[in-house]
């Protein structure tokens, strides 16, 4: 029996090696869409998928070429298409609308298009975001909740959603939505305010910093692992039918509370260190985010296993490691 094939887009990022460690485990052919400069610079911009490089097959291509995601698709011909590449930092949405909308809609735009036309038995997996839900009108968030995007890279996820819908509404393509809310661990990018505040603990404890500049502390989140929600995107995927699915854990947790405990792992008092910049404001906030995964549970039969103390102890354990700095016993 042939290898199932899987192709995945964004393989290079947190998601996409974690999601690439499944599916080698689970005996795929595994295909990766990478920029060119990825090849040419692979030290720098391989890290999170260096461990897995001899057992991987990476493309270049590009989001944007619908030429070259034809190339790519017909080299491969996978069974399952997992998009996961996009400009998925919210602050930087703000600062350029135009190429967040480009890769993010006209990218998943070509890559559904490519694949019905050359591989349309092969199912899809699109990367949504709980940042669709933005003002959110009701608290949980589930399948059923209005979007009410508060950013471009919010809307741009709402109209990828929904170019996924239609493709299969309209040409029965197995073309499912996982609609994440926030996942993090140690291959979070520096970007993201919880791999921000877990180096800055780290840098601090080893006497590199001084300070930590964030923004605001009372935004509350759904805080998962990233290596736990890649088995949800795995699952949708193996399901007769295509459906789409919030995954979440269900607790919310302010920035506060992830700062507290990041510093009190470090064995520090956060309110030594931290100083509110409101510059890192965003332009349009959302509060609160609070994933309801009901349908996950009783369909896919997934269930989140980290909790949200592990989650940030990981975090900081592993920063804190990279500088060679020992954890403190936490103060009671």
């Amino acid at each position: 029996m042939a290898l199932r094939r899987a192709l995945i887009t964004g393989i290079t990022g947190q998601d996409g090696s974690y999601l690439a460690e499944l599916l080698l485990n689970k005996g795929y052919e595994v295909h990766g869409l990478v920029r060119r400069v990825a090849l040419e610079d692979p030290e720098h911009r391989l890290g999170r998928i260096v461990h897995l490089r001899d057992r991987l097959t990476l493309h270049a291509g590009s989001l944007e070429s619908y030429a070259s995601l034809h190339q790519v698709v017909n080299r491969i011909h996978p069974d399952e298409c997992y998009h996961l590449a996009a400009q998925s930092f919210v602050s930087y949405s703000f600062d350029d609308e135009f190429s967040t909308f480009n890769t993010n809609i006209n990218g998943t735009h070509y890559l559904l298009a490519v694949l019905k036309n050359i591989a349309p038995d092969c199912r899809f997996y699109f990367a949504g975001s709980s940042e669709m839900f933005g003002k959110a009108d009701e608290v949980p968030q589930n399948e059923r909740t209005r979007f009410h995007p508060r950013s471009a890279y919010g809307i741009s996820k709402v109209a990828g959603f929904e170019l996924t819908r239609n493709y299969r509404e309209a040409y029965s393509f197995h073309a499912s939505s996982g609609i994440l809310f926030n996942h993090e661990s140690p291959r979070r990018g520096y970007e993201f305010v919880t791999r921000k505040i877990t180096s800055g603990v780290a840098r601090i404890a080893a006497g590199q910093a001084t300070e930590l500049r964030l923004g605001n502390l009372d935004a509350k989140r759904d805080w998962g692992h990233a290596r736990e929600y890649v088995e949800a995107m795995w699952l949708m995927l193996q399901q007769p039918e295509p459906a789409d699915y919030v995954v979440a854990t269900g607790e919310t947790h302010s920035v506060r509370e992830f700062v507290s405990l990041a510093f009190r792992h470090a064995g520090l008092d956060y309110e030594d260190y931290v100083v509110i910049d409101p510059a890192l404001y965003r332009p349009a906030e959302v509060n609160v985010l609070l994933g309801d995964a009901s349908a996950a549970r009783h369909m896919l039969g997934w269930e989140h296993r980290s909790t949200f103390e592990e989650l940030v102890r990981e975090m900081v354990e592993a920063d804190c490691r990279a500088l060679g700095v020992g954890i403190a016993a936490a103060p009671a």
